[in-house]
């Protein structure tokens, strides 16, 4: 599945807000939700495209997903 497809509606915050079990965010579930990503692709114009970030932001997921990776890139 894939946060892009058509066949399943938007959710929402509204929606999400009750189901959300104790001790969890829906700041922390999109943390981890773009960690996973960024794992799983290493594309930081597809975190970008996908969850709306900057490119700082795209690139600080991808570097925390796969430092070994990028420990050599310019900081």
């Amino acid at each position: 599945m894939d946060a892009l497809d058509p066949d399943h509606p938007a959710v929402g915050k509204t929606l999400l807000r009750d189901d959300v079990p104790q001790g969890l965010t829906l700041v922390g579930l999109r943390q981890d939700r773009i960690l996973n990503e960024a794992a799983e692709t290493a594309d930081p114009l597809r975190l970008m495209r996908l969850f709306g970030v900057t490119e700082k932001t795209a690139m600080h997921y991808v570097t925390a997903a796969h430092p070994e990776r990028t420990a050599k890139l310019p900081r």
